[in-house]
């Protein structure tokens, strides 16, 4: 029997493509302690961000809900257009959304918020959105006065000269963990800025990459390629610059710094005894940034990478442990999201939705006790916005081993075998065009039903473009 009421530690961290982590795939950057937690747990192949942005996907965390159906579907603060305007989205987490951490403190739980929040202005920080405790958390959406100390973040005290914030957030969440003596359950939210730019990271571990770069032959190969202009007005004389594969060394010393860190909080929790009654999520909120700001990474062989509805936007690392409960070395094929961990994590802690709530994911609970799988069911995306990465406004649904992405621009869609095509690079729509309208009407009423909000055209695109 798995123990009553299990401690929760989520991990998010902002940015981190499905290939950024060994046993994903990635031959250059070095994630031992990552690798380590997937095969002490379940590793998930097809689990999905709500969002190919950051604010989206954590508000679904949060809610259970998807995006579209909060209205919350851009990063707060982010705006643009094109060839349409940008349809207009909230910018905080309401209030009156039940959260996970309100669900769980209801029920007995000390909540704590350690690092990025991103979600509103002060009256929409953690602490009106049921945690106890906020260290961290703010409107910011990345360091701004980079990740050496002092950072400027108004919930965070500046560290010692040249503190390293990753370093520091985890020292934070490690001081949670080893203060809490009750016996009373707890909930760990720890959402790290890394690997957010601006890409920074301690100077050995660059070197050391540096060195492996060298050592490989990656320093001597053009591993960027420059493509079509940008589409949204604000970037129009630049154009989008693609990673074609993993040699970035400050990029990969931030990453093994982030794995290092995820390794002193999982032994902060054997040393405490922890261990065994705590379950240990760790995921991203969108894809890795392989198109523009320096391309720092490269999703491949998933397409393009954050702010695009391709798989390099929004198919995320995700791993599950529980231990005595769910099976070491487990691997999951089954498509899941973002808004699926809110009900998981309830019936975990023995708890049932509340009746007011419309959940839009599903327990995983089946999953992770290796008792069944979860009914065939459609994920969905709605992103009707201009990213910062090349992107355009689209929705998206994934059906079984299909994905259809329709474009808002152009009405254009695309079709894709996921099982067959991962890098989506074949379209079948002309071929299965049966399938394609059966997906397509599929999407057209999810949209509906959650009231979405489709981008407009822009009457002044010709005069100004």
């Amino acid at each position: 029997m798995p123990p009553a009421r299990p401690n929760i530690v989520l991990i998010l961290v902002d940015d981190l493509g499905w290939r950024d982590v060994g046993c994903y795939g990635s031959a250059f950057y070095e994630t031992p302690h990552l690798d380590r937690l997937a095969a002490q747990g379940m590793r998930f192949t097809d689990a999905y961000a709500a969002a190919p942005v950051c604010s989206p996907t954590r508000a679904s965390l949060l809610t259970g809900r998807y995006p579209a159906r909060l209205g919350l579907t851009n990063y707060i603060g982010g705006s643009g257009r094109g060839r349409l305007l940008d349809a207009p989205y909230i910018d905080h987490l309401p209030a009156e959304e039940t959260s996970l951490a309100q669900a769980l403190r209801d029920a007995g739980y000390a909540t704590w918020h350690v690092g990025k929040w991103h979600l509103g202005q002060r009256a929409s920080y953690p602490d009106r959105h049921g945690f106890d405790v906020n260290i961290g958390g703010s409107a910011w959406g990345h360091p701004r006065h980079g990740y050496w100390s002092p950072w400027g973040i108004e919930t965070l005290p500046d560290g010692p000269a040249g503190s390293y914030l990753t370093d520091h957030l985890t020292d934070q969440a490690i001081r949670l963990v080893r203060g809490h003596r009750d016996g009373q359950p707890f909930f760990l939210n720890l959402w790290h800025y890394a690997v957010h730019t601006p890409i920074q990271a301690p100077e050995h571990l660059v070197a050391k990459y540096q060195a492996k770069a060298r050592r490989l032959g990656l320093d001597r190969l053009a591993v960027l390629e420059e493509g079509e202009p940008f589409p949204c007005e604000h970037k129009r004389q630049q154009r989008v610059v693609r990673r074609r594969l993993q040699s970035d060394p400050v990029y990969a010393a931030m990453v093994e710094n982030l794995d290092a860190n995820v390794g002193r909080l999982l032994q902060a929790l054997e040393e405490t005894r922890q261990a065994r009654r705590t379950i240990v999520i760790f995921t991203s909120d969108n894809g890795g940034l392989a198109t523009a700001e320096g391309s720092p990474t490269c999703n491949a062989p998933l397409a393009e990478g954050k702010g695009w509805t391709y798989d390099g936007g929004v198919r995320e690392p995700l791993l599950v442990r529980w231990p005595g409960v769910v099976r070491a070395g487990a691997v999951s094929e089954v498509p899941i999201t973002s808004p699926d961990l809110y009900p998981t994590l309830l019936e975990a802690a023995g708890l049932p939705p509340r009746p007011e709530q419309h959940l839009d994911g599903l327990s995983l609970w089946p999953l992770l006790r290796g008792r069944g799988l979860l009914p065939e069911r459609a994920i969905f995306w709605h992103y009707p916005h201009y990213g910062n990465q090349g992107g355009t406004p689209a929705s998206a649904i994934r059906l079984g081993e299909h994905k259809l992405i329709e474009f808002f621009e152009d009405g254009r869609r695309e079709l894709y075998n996921l099982r067959r095509d991962i890098s989506e690079a074949h379209n079948l729509f002309g071929a299965e065009p049966e399938l394609a309208d059966s997906l397509g009407a599929m999407l057209e009423r999810w949209r509906q039903s959650v009231e979405a909000r489709i981008p407009a055209p822009n009457p002044a695109y010709l005069v100004s473009g």
